[in-house]
């Protein structure tokens, strides 16, 4: 069973390829590294689901933030480090001091303000190493939403209407309800558990 955070990072240092990945980009000794997102909301709700085959992933998105080198081309071979220790997972490596201008938004002051900006509070998640190996995680927004199985938007998304649009653009397309199907779509227009 998955109820708090104890219970989170338990599932992840448990499960051997999730090690593999946070020890593989720990490797790159990265300024404020995180492996967010999918990597962990998928973990506690294939979990939750109890699935016994995990739910395959677009990409595994390690996320850093170095001020003193903001070039995209840094990342690319970041990735193929990544790839060099595991080919098969899709690595997707990003430097958060420039994704602001990706995403049209001010500037993020840390990875963990990032996080925080992302689209859902259940997706809002990042998990890395400790000096002694051990897994520590971040949620800006919380963890209730992620146990509880409700995707709803982050505060800032919540912000305004153009936010809100993306939010349930993003959600929809994603189609989570298909693949997990205890999710609570509520917050979308017309939507549903």
């Amino acid at each position: 069973m998955v109820k708090n955070e104890s219970d989170i990072i338990r599932i992840i240092q448990e499960d051997a390829w999730m090690m593999d990945i946070l020890h593989a980009a720990k490797t790159l000794e990265l300024p404020d590294w995180w492996v967010c997102a999918g990597f962990v909301r998928s973990k506690i709700w294939d979990t939750l689901h109890g699935f016994s085959e995990r739910t395959p992933m677009a990409d595994v998105d390690v996320i850093y933030f170095d001020p003193s080198n903001a070039d995209e081309r840094v990342e690319k071979v970041l990735e193929v480090r990544l790839r060099g220790i595991l080919p098969n997972v899709p690595w997707s490596v990003k430097n958060e001091v420039r994704m602001h201008l990706v995403n049209n938004i001010p500037p993020y002051t840390s990875s963990v303000d990032a996080i925080s900006k992302f689209p859902e509070t259940a997706t809002s998640l990042g998990v890395k190493l400790n000096e002694h190996d051990e897994a520590i995680l971040t949620a800006p927004n919380g963890i209730e939403d992620v146990l509880a199985m409700v995707v709803k938007p982050t505060p800032y998304f919540s912000e305004n209407e153009k936010r809100k649009k993306v939010f349930e653009t993003r959600v929809r397309k994603k189609n989570w309800g298909a693949v997990w199907n205890k999710v609570n779509l509520s917050q979308l227009c017309g939507g549903k558990k």
